[in-house]
């Protein structure tokens, strides 16, 4: 859906629609808000809570809507600061880390268009909502994110992201310079990376996901690991990361591996990229059980990264069963 900005009648009686109608006006913006929360806040089900917050606060304050900014503009604002309010109150949950992790983002939610980014765009859609550059983010204090977002994702220019976050231009590339520091000491983006191996044709990529299927399935750890780049990472958030291939094999042997675990994987795709939904069940179950999101890096050389997400509620974020039968 393309978004469409009110009318200039529509702009002037908006203190005076109906909730019905604001929801219409609002509507073709909701996917690009949740795509800008989800950036903000990394996991998908706080992304929806803030743009449900951020809808709520527009129609109660949509006679404070000006024509000075655009009506996205105004949007985006409100989810911004609902948004910082949301980080700010994880802040004072956690006794001062504010940091919120990454989760996944299923491609049916249409990742790979952004409508809003301009071709100067410092960071692609499809890079912007990488895992690898969300983590980076998650780097950064709240308002810096925002400035990075507006800025590199969204190529708002500065006096836009000024007035939006409240904050003299000065202030605004001063944060833009800041962050785009930080972010460069953990993350570069891929249009400026050093040479790296090429990403998998399709008909490699395709033979590949299947002997991986395979070797999961069959609990056949050598095979698993040949299919990885000697320095693959699997990353487990909230736990510590396992880095070399053969470093990954033998925390498998003990772990998702041990004690004749079944295991089935269901492929999905998020992040803009493939992954598998694994089930797992002990020889005795007659049943499956959803237990994570597994999201692949994959280069021509092999298997660069594995990002797995523990979470059996998960599943229904793709439309899959909880269990499987065995």
């Amino acid at each position: 859906m393309v978004a469409v900005e009110p009318s200039d009648a529509a702009e002037r009686t908006l203190s005076h629609l109906s909730a019905d109608a604001f929801g219409e006006l609002t509507q073709p913006y909701r996917r690009e808000l949740l795509r800008h929360c989800y950036r903000m806040l990394g996991t998908l089900d706080d992304a929806e809570d803030a743009v449900q917050e951020a809808l709520v606060r527009a129609w109660r304050g949509r006679n404070t809507f000006q024509r000075q900014i655009s009506f996205r503009a105004w949007l985006y604002r409100i989810a911004t600061n609902a948004c910082l309010d949301a980080i700010e109150r994880r802040k004072r949950s956690q006794a001062g880390d504010e940091r919120l992790g990454v989760g996944p983002y299923p491609d049916e939610l249409d990742v790979a268009e952004e409508a809003t980014a301009g071709p100067e765009a410092r960071f692609d859609a499809h890079e912007s909502i990488s895992l690898a550059f969300l983590t980076a983010l998650q780097l950064l204090p709240p308002r810096q994110r925002a400035v990075l977002i507006l800025r590199d994702v969204l190529t708002w220019r500065a006096n836009e992201t000024a007035e939006l976050l409240e904050l003299s231009v000065p202030a605004v590339n001063s944060a833009l310079h800041r962050a785009r520091t930080t972010v460069s000491r953990g993350y570069t983006p891929a249009s400026r990376e050093a040479p790296r191996p090429p990403r998998a044709d399709p008909g490699h990529l395709r033979s590949l996901l299947d002997r991986y299927v395979r070797a999961w399935e069959s609990a056949d750890v050598a095979g698993l690991v040949s299919l990885l780049r000697d320095d693959a990472v699997l990353s487990m958030p909230p736990a510590p990361s396992q880095a070399g291939a053969a470093q990954i094999g033998a925390f498998l042997t003990g772990t998702l591996f041990a004690g004749g675990r079944r295991i089935r994987l269901v492929p999905i795709r998020a992040n803009g990229g493939p992954g598998f939904f694994l089930y797992t069940g002990s020889g005795a179950d007659t049943v499956l059980h959803a237990t994570a999101v597994l999201l692949l890096e994959v280069r021509e050389t092999g298997i660069a990264r594995i990002d797995a997400f523990f979470d059996e509620g998960l599943a229904a974020r793709f439309g899959l069963a909880g269990e499987l039968g065995a």
